[in-house]
């Protein structure tokens, strides 16, 4: 009997078909019954796929590498591994690619974005002229270092055949999967050389304390816990963050 009374007496479950009150998507959202209808929400699902890939955009194809690299060379240069902090380092790398790559954005942005927003162009030639943008932006810094070679190496594992090494370089023939590594390898080398530049003087300052100390007898002490304090001397004294942000801007000038 009790058995019963509690089988009639237990709550009804609520339901849970809608429980917040979810709008319908599929009424607010007409279904694509066409050809043109297919082809929007291929586009809509091509550009959410290339903002993912903003970030990876922004490391590859831009003067992100060559900046971040050089300063954290820097870092490890004066002996700070901690300061200044990664955030700081990113943030300042950031806006310094924002501002260098000011001219190729203006250019996509009148040239691809706004016709293509506007439906005076489609999503193919959008695409091509931003890729065309890019890759020249990639091209005069592999070219202003001289770097030929990587294109070359990239180029002839493409194709499956050596190439003369004085044969011209048409930059609207190269594929993108050719020109983005080249042009990574090229900022790579140009980075680390930058970067044992801004370490030599740092290296001598080390150098000359850790002799010091052992003409001194004072072998147990660190080295690097008696350079430091003239290490950040002389770089407040030299304005070096100035002059390291002024290298950094010409050398994509």
């Amino acid at each position: 009997m009790a058995w019963g009374q509690s089988a009639t007496s237990a709550p009804s479950l609520p339901s849970f078909n809608n429980p917040h009150n979810i709008p319908d998507l599929s009424k607010l959202v007409p279904k694509a019954t066409d050809s043109e209808g297919v082809s929007s929400s291929l586009q809509i699902l091509v550009l959410l796929t290339v903002l993912t890939l903003v970030p990876s955009i922004l490391v590859m194809m831009t003067a992100f590498p060559r900046i971040i690299i050089v300063l954290a060379l820097l870092r490890q240069a004066i002996g700070t591994p901690q300061l200044p902090p990664g955030q700081v380092l990113l943030g300042l790398s950031l806006f310094m690619t924002i501002l260098i790559m000011s001219p190729v954005w203006h250019k996509i942005q009148a040239q691809a974005a706004e016709p293509y927003f506007e439906s005076r162009m489609g999503q193919e030639q959008a695409m091509d002229i931003t890729a065309g943008h890019l890759k020249d932006f990639m091209y005069r810094q592999i070219e202003r270092a001289e770097n030929f070679e990587d294109i070359y190496l990239f180029l002839e594992y493409a194709q499956g055949r050596e190439m003369p090494a004085n044969q011209p370089i048409e930059v609207a023939t190269v594929p993108m999967t050719v020109m983005i590594p080249a042009f990574l390898l090229s900022e790579l080398k140009t980075a680390f050389i930058m970067g044992f530049r801004i370490y030599l003087p740092f290296l001598v300052i080390d150098m000359v304390i850790a002799t010091i100390l052992i003409s001194m007898g004072m072998m147990m002490l660190p080295p690097v816990l008696i350079s430091l304090p003239f290490k950040l001397l002389l770089f407040v004294l030299a304005d070096g963050w100035y002059l390291v942000v002024q290298t950094l801007l010409n050398s994509f000038s």
